[in-house]
């Protein structure tokens, strides 16, 4: 069942955090749906602007509301993710997203305002819901790429009025995370001070932490052990997914890392065997093991377990 991320974030507000995962393709639809069905959790399906290009938007679509009739159980929104203002327009006349993010993050304040103030309107006009963001987060992520040296956190006050003057339905805040395999280095870490300002300021309001994979190490090993060099990729430690939520953290962005499961599984298939051509076997290994990794990434969100709960608050 598609919902809207504003019930799922009314739910989820102080206690756990919705994982919001990136899809690009059938195997990754499949695994993330059995993930979320087995270990009961709602979830958030994101679509990325490139995500939406790397064959055709309503292929991805198509398997979506493919997933909903065989995981009937399931509750999800559709959310685009990193969105410029055309891509937010072209999901909004669509019908089909439940939730777009506008990312204005580059302007300046002003024009960050004036930009998202206009989606905000034209998706509430629709009864869709919007995430903005303040601030910017370092790494690359799709067509954002922003140099470590200029990377922004978001300033508590300033988000107050940003939220304020936007109306925008959740708030992504830049709180020491980055894009990419690599967002760490040195003593590097989540600023937890921040995080707990802009939730004085805005009390009750959903924030988002994007650039939230951990980048498992024994994944990164496995997969330079089969052949790649992931040298130094080092992620958010996952144990402070929780302490993130009850500052009001409701959904945290995890790319990246269904990125490496899928790498690791194929660099290792095609190493132990270099006699097969058939696609099916390992994309069925494949979907097993996204499945699994999903279904533990809820557990670490505390989103686990939560699936009865907010089938009921929805009625």
């Amino acid at each position: 069942m598609i919902v809207t991320t504003k019930k799922l974030f009314q739910a989820a507000y102080g206690k756990y955090a919705i994982g919001a995962y990136n899809i690009n393709n059938l195997e990754q639809t499949m695994g993330l749906f059995r993930g979320c069905v087995d270990s009961g959790a709602p979830f958030i399906i994101q679509i990325s602007k490139g995500a939406r290009s790397y064959t055709d938007k309503r292929m991805l679509e198509a398997m979506i509301r493919a997933a909903n009739e065989i995981f009937p159980d399931a509750i999800f929104a559709v959310h685009l993710d990193h969105g410029d203002e055309e891509a937010c327009y072209d999901c909004i006349e669509s019908g089909f997203y439940s939730s777009v993010m506008i990312d204005a993050s580059h302007e300046d304040f002003e024009t960050n305002i004036r930009i998202t103030r206009r989606v905000v309107e034209a998706a509430h006009a629709r009864g869709i819901v919007v995430e903005a963001e303040l601030g910017q987060l370092g790494g690359v992520e799709e067509h954002v790429a922003v140099d470590e040296a200029n990377a922004k956190l978001t300033d508590p006050k300033v988000a107050r009025e940003f939220v304020e003057r936007t109306e925008c339905d959740s708030l992504a805040v830049a709180i020491g995370t980055s894009h990419g395999a690599f967002k760490f280095s040195g003593n590097q870490a989540l600023r937890f001070d921040v995080l707990s300002e802009i939730q004085r300021e805005l009390p009750g309001f959903p924030l988002v932490m994007h650039g939230s994979s951990s980048v498992p190490q024994e994944e990164v090993e496995r997969i330079n052990a089969a052949g790649g060099n992931l040298k130094g990729a080092k992620g958010v430690d996952d144990k402070q997914f929780l302490r993130a939520a009850q500052l009001g953290v409701t959904k945290i962005n995890i790319d990246t890392d269904g990125r490496l499961v899928w790498t690791r599984v194929h660099r290792e298939y095609f190493r132990d065997h270099p006699e097969v051509f058939d696609l099916r076997p390992i994309g069925k290994i494949f979907m097993a093991e996204y499945a699994k990794f999903i279904a533990d990434k809820n557990r670490k969100l505390g989103s686990a377990g939560q699936l009865d709960e907010v089938r009921k608050l929805l009625g």
